[in-house]
């Protein structure tokens, strides 16, 4: 009997893998290198799963805790993904002496071939320390971005 339930969730896992696909984003210019990517299922509204990248902010200085920053599944906020666009927003704050700082990650993108979209990022980046006049305003960076999907 176990071997039979054995069996039987093995093919109803292989299955699931055979529902799935993926998303992917890279870029590398002057001002920062990312690279992200999450696994997205067929149907069901196509959730996302096993969201990871990193981010790094060339202009910080090393060992400034927003120059490297590694996102997780939480920190996708929103995703939007059909034949014609790829849209990801990604947000993860950072606790320094107190303080909150943030960098948030646009990505606005358009297909320029089959599973090949082609866009635009803007990152938003909040140091809590910088902010002198409290204004709560984030300096933006924006640049060419690659995308892929199957």
């Amino acid at each position: 009997m176990r071997t039979i339930i054995g069996v039987a969730m093995l093919l109803s896992s292989a299955s699931a893998a055979f529902a799935s696909g993926g998303i992917w984003c890279n870029a590398d210019d002057t001002a920062v290198t990312f690279d992200v990517g999450a696994g997205v299922t067929r149907g069901m509204g196509g959730p996302t799963f096993n969201f990871r990248g990193d981010l790094e902010i060339k202009a910080r200085p090393a060992g400034d805790s927003l120059r490297k920053t590694v996102f997780e599944d939480s920190n996708l906020t929103q995703y939007w993904l059909d034949g014609k666009e790829l849209r990801l927003n990604i947000y993860r704050e950072h606790e320094v002496a107190q303080k909150f700082n943030s960098v948030e990650l646009t990505i606005l993108t358009k297909t320029s071939d089959e599973g090949v979209y082609d866009g635009q990022y803007t990152l938003a980046i909040y140091d809590a320390a910088a902010d002198t006049d409290q204004d709560g305003k984030p300096v933006e960076v924006t640049g060419k971005v690659s995308c892929g999907a199957e």
